[in-house]
């Protein structure tokens, strides 16, 4: 391969990522996250399912008009009315916007989902890419299920789409299924038997079900697939997608193997892993790969060595390579506004002045409780001041009573819709009764599936952090609540999930 061969970076954490249970994000923070794609420069942002909702729809609009930098794709059925109403967002985009259209291509999708025999299957998918291609010549064509599809069928099926105007072919692994020297020889064949392959770009979506969604891509890459499809932290459907910032760091510290270059700014990578945990509530695992708080830690005694006298000896690749500020003290109650605002900048937050304002006044009433305040201190003032629904329940004045002897006790003062209300519970303990009181209150019946807490930072001064995870009526949402107060944390994201659950959009899933 050419050193100068350019790999494609198309993004779907507001896609496919956002179908993660718990992971639905209204539109400001979606924007959020298509401005720090933005930043990272990858070259497609899939901003949405426009049919599936009003709320999709409007994303996926928003997100044409205001990114200036990526392509803005949206992903629609092989029919019509999913096309058309694809456009009708993409077009404020310009040249920019990708019609994204699939069918499934396996036998067992065929015949048990579609019920459709595959020369059906086929002319509808040419018809479909036809129509798209009427809009726009950035059209993309997925092979739903291509991995478990037959290959001669497969190889049809792309030249077929490509003939009919599609300049993108994905070829997705949509139940993580496949390992990397089977990927490899798929996207190998099809180069050797599809006549047209030259016209378009080969892409690969890979799942993450058997843990090899990035091997599954590079093996893809290295037989000549000239685009991935991947999101933030790997977060998506199941076991989620092919990560961004492993795939592409791989790319970037195996050069000497694999010669391909991509437009990713990799020092914004560490500020769109933490953005999207905050905005989520999905915590990165401590072991994970290039963002997980262990990945430039080193426990073991001759690693420590090494390191001091050369940090090559055991790391591949430098935290400042992906944004990782290693000195992680950043202000104190002295600290100024100018200050303030610039290590907001560098972690990645573009806020208003009346957000700036709201975040200071947070950060000074910290600062007066805690001698250092560190980024994780910062991404929870963020979160719990700005990155948040609309809330119909707000969190007015709390009070627990517990003790070995006494019946834990919860006084809780809500406001719903305007209107203030008070009531006192008993419970198992002091968190059973907050979470009885607010149920009592907004008369909403949801069950608890997990709760979780932990400190920030460390020291007995840290802020308490909680993250609870609920199940309302078939639909499960994520809360996160921060204070100094480990019950009140847990009140705040108790609360965050209902008013998540009371603002949350019909959204139609789609499986890629």
């Amino acid at each position: 391969m050419s050193t100068t061969q350019k790999i494609k970076i198309f993004d779907t954490t507001l896609r496919d990522g956002e179908q993660s249970p718990g992971a639905s994000m209204n539109m400001e923070e979606k924007l959020r996250i298509a401005h720090q794609l933005e930043k990272l420069n990858v070259d497609i942002i899939e901003a949405g399912f426009p049919i599936a909702s009003e709320g999709d729809f409007e994303a996926v609009r928003r997100v044409a008009q205001t990114i200036k930098g990526p392509e803005i794709a949206g992903l629609c059925r092989a029919n019509f009315n999913d096309i058309d109403r694809a456009w009708d967002a993409l077009k404020f985009a310009g040249e920019r916007g990708r019609i994204h259209t699939f069918i499934a291509t396996s036998d067992i999708h065929m015949e048990r989902k579609l019920k459709m025999p595959p020369a059906k299957v086929l002319e509808t998918a040419v018809k479909a890419v036809k129509h798209a291609a009427a809009y726009t010549p950035n059209v993309e064509f997925s092979c739903e299920d291509a991995v478990r599809t037959r290959l001669e069928f497969l190889a049809e099926m792309v030249a077929a789409v490509i003939d009919a105007g599609a300049t993108t072919v994905n070829i997705p692994d949509t139940v993580g299924y496949a390992i990397p020297f089977e990927f490899y020889n798929i996207i190998s064949y099809l180069r050797e038997n599809v006549p047209n392959i030259g016209k378009a770009v080969l892409s690969v979506h890979c799942h993450n079900d058997l843990g090899l969604a990035v091997a599954n891509s590079l093996a893809a890459i290295q037989a000549g697939a000239g685009q991935v499809e991947c999101t933030i932290n790997g977060i998506g459907e199941r076991a989620g997608n092919c990560s961004l910032e492993e795939v592409v760091m791989a790319l970037r510290t195996r050069k000497d193997i694999m010669p391909y270059e991509n437009n990713v700014r990799t020092e914004h990578i560490y500020g769109a892993s933490r953005l999207l945990s905050t905005i989520t509530g999905i915590v990165v695992q401590p072991n994970k790969a290039v963002v997980g708080a262990n990945a430039f830690a080193h426990e073991a005694g001759i690693h420590q060595h090494g390191v001091l006298m050369d940090k090559e000896t055991y790391e591949i690749m430098t935290p400042e390579s992906i944004g990782l500020n290693t000195n992680k003290l950043v202000l104190g109650k002295h600290s100024g506004r100018h200050a303030f605002i610039a290590r907001l900048q560098e972690l990645g937050y573009d806020l208003t002045k009346d957000d700036i304002e709201k975040a200071f006044v947070r950060f000074k009433a910290l600062a007066d409780k805690k001698k250092e305040i560190f980024d994780e201190d910062l991404d929870a003032i963020v979160a719990d001041e700005i990155i948040r629904i609309p809330e119909t329940i707000k969190l007015l004045q709390m009070n627990v009573s517990s003790g070995s002897f006494a019946a834990p006790t919860a006084t809780v003062e809500l406001e719903i819709k305007g209107k203030i209300k008070k009531t006192a519970v008993m419970g198992d303990g002091p968190v059973d009764a907050t979470f009885k009181a607010i149920k009592k209150l907004t008369r909403m019946k949801p069950t608890l599936i997990n709760f979780s807490v932990g400190s920030i930072t460390g020291g007995t001064d840290a802020l308490g952090e909680c993250t609870v995870r609920l199940d309302l009526d078939g639909h499960e949402v994520l809360g996160q609540g921060a204070h100094s107060d480990i019950i009140v944390a847990s009140a705040k994201a108790f609360i965050n999930a209902l008013n998540k659950a009371l603002n949350a959009a019909q959204r139609k899933q789609v499986h890629l």
